[in-house]
């Protein structure tokens, strides 16, 4: 908050602490460049800790013909297993194939897959029998199995990616401080020169000059959009159509095995995976939209029932609504092609769309996990090419390792099979090196894990320990809100500020309620 207060210009202030805008600061902080990023609320609050963990090149892409995009997804899939492997692994995935054609059909098109990974590959693709696809989902429905197709993929852990990302921006002199929104876009002469924020703790305002402004605020980009706009006397179209996907979180034993499910086309041409993670099974995704932007989507019944009855379809005992121990819900920023009057609008890929107003406003959204990186280049661009900012050599985070992962050739701890409270790469040894005392919380939570979190890892409240720096709300709810008391205590001795523990258990108990 010093630093904040101190004045002067930045040249760049970035709004939003998800996956984008973590992106974008660290690659600009990576230049050179001077570099603050404001978060309304914690980083990867939002969308950017509910993702359906895969890092992927996109299969259905591949399908619909969009090849420069495959090419674009698999080449950043590769630099994020190599700068972060602690965080991002492969993680082989199973068509089962219940109808004759659906082996070679699926087969084909994933063998083209693995031809433009190249040397990227993880793995080739194999076409399998139905014992050997048993062997893979020992839970599948064995009734009508004719065989399998199996290919290679990522996942990864969100959350702490992002808490990665900041970490390692901060290393490279970037200012982050979440829990901060933005209050006010500041103009001169019709161009924007900065921002005013609040401290959501201590009430505290804010001048923040910034020779260029980044809206890298998800599916609430609009917000922004429209304030810029009101500046000057015009007004915008909405540039995003929100849409949701939910998640159903059970325990391993409905697939256990180290293989993920994929089901390409459900019933209603939908997918469906299946993905071993932290020692659970995610159920999902659905694809749902909706009109308002709340902080804690809530799941439409529908939607549960979709996830449970395609699941009877292809495992031989499918979870009911009483063996859930999370649901959650992320928003999805889907892009529309519009813009304002006169507004320079650069559409640079089919997944994600930068635009820069008349004022200069930078406004990045849609787009997905795997590309954060490729993503924020082309930002980047776009602000070199707006002459916002004054041009740097591309390319700086192709290689930058991220913080905490460990030295070539070490094995990282697996982040499907392992229990979800552990910790990766190097900040194991981070956390024995907290001074004091140790103890067990519960679950294999520790009071240094909580210290650390609140030391290093930017934690105020009990949320932002359960739910994203250990990911306990989205793998055991139950589990997560009888520990809040605990780790309230903890944090408040930490930070001397109100660590929320009630209003946790309340969100906790949130993530057990079924849709009616």
């Amino acid at each position: 908050m010093a630093r904040l207060a101190q004045g002067g210009t930045w040249d760049l202030a970035v709004v939003g602490g998800g996956a984008t805008g973590l992106g974008v600061a660290l690659d600009a902080a990576a230049r050179g460049l001077r570099v603050v990023l404001l978060e309304s609320h914690d980083f990867a609050k939002g969308t950017s800790s509910r993702a359906t963990k895969l890092v992927h090149g996109g299969v259905r892409y591949l399908a619909q013909g969009n090849v420069s995009l495959v090419r674009e997804a698999l080449r950043e899939r590769t630099t994020l297993l190599h700068n972060a492997p602690h965080l991002a692994q492969p993680l082989a995935f199973v068509m089962p194939s219940y109808k004759l054609w659906e082996t070679p059909f699926y087969g084909v098109g994933l063998k083209m897959y693995d031809a433009l990974a190249g040397k990227a590959g993880l793995g080739d693709t194999e076409f399998l029998s139905r014992s050997q696809t048993l062997a893979c989902l020992p839970t599948a429905r064995p009734q009508g199995l004719k065989g399998g197709v199996k290919y290679w993929d990522g996942q990864f852990d969100d959350a702490r990616l992002a808490l990665a990302l900041a970490r390692t921006a901060a290393t490279r002199g970037a200012l982050l401080v979440n829990y901060c929104p933005v209050t006010q876009l500041l103009h001169s002469e019709g161009k924007l020169t900065g921002l005013t924020c609040r401290d959501a703790e201590s009430g505290r305002e804010f001048i923040v000059r910034a020779a260029c402004v980044v809206n890298a605020t998800g599916v609430w980009v609009d917000e922004l959009r429209r304030q810029d706009a009101q500046a000057g006397g015009r007004t915008v179209k909405p540039m995003v159509a929100p849409s949701q996907g939910v998640h159903a979180v059970v325990d391993r034993e409905f697939l256990p095995g180290t293989h993920a499910l994929m089901v390409p086309k459900t019933a209603d041409g939908r997918v469906l995976f299946g993905v071993p993670w932290m020692g659970k099974l995610i159920l999902g995704t659905t694809d749902t939209p909706r009109g308002d932007l709340p902080r804690e989507p809530r799941p439409f019944r529908e939607e549960l029932d979709f996830i449970l009855g395609e699941s009877a379809r292809y495992l031989a005992r499918a979870p009911r609504r009483e063996d859930i121990r999370s649901l959650w819900v992320g928003l999805r920023p889907l892009v529309k092609p519009v813009g304002e009057e006169g507004e320079s609008t650069k559409s640079l890929s089919r997944e994600h769309t930068v635009l820069v107003s008349r004022t200069g406003l930078v406004t990045v959204t849609g787009g997905k996990w795997t590309t954060y990186r490729a993503m924020a280049e082309d930002v980047l661009e776009k602000c070199f090419e707006a002459r916002l900012l004054a041009r740097r050599p591309a390319g700086v985070t192709i290689d930058l390792p991220l913080v905490g992962a460990p030295a070539p050739g070490a094995v990282a701890t697996s982040i499907s099979a392992a229990p979800g409270l552990h910790l990766y790469g190097t900040e194991a040894a981070e956390v024995a090196s907290i001074p004091g005392p140790d103890r067990q919380l519960g679950g294999g939570l520790t009071a240094r894990m909580v210290r650390f979190a609140a030391r290093h890892e930017y934690a105020r409240t009990v949320e932002d320990v359960l739910a994203r720096r250990i990911r306990l709300l989205f793998l055991d709810a139950a589990l997560a809100a009888s520990l809040a008391a605990e780790v309230g205590e903890l944090l408040r001795s930490e930070t001397g500020v109100d660590p929320k523990a009630a209003e946790f258990r309340e969100l906790a108990q949130s993530y057990l309620r079924m849709p009616v």
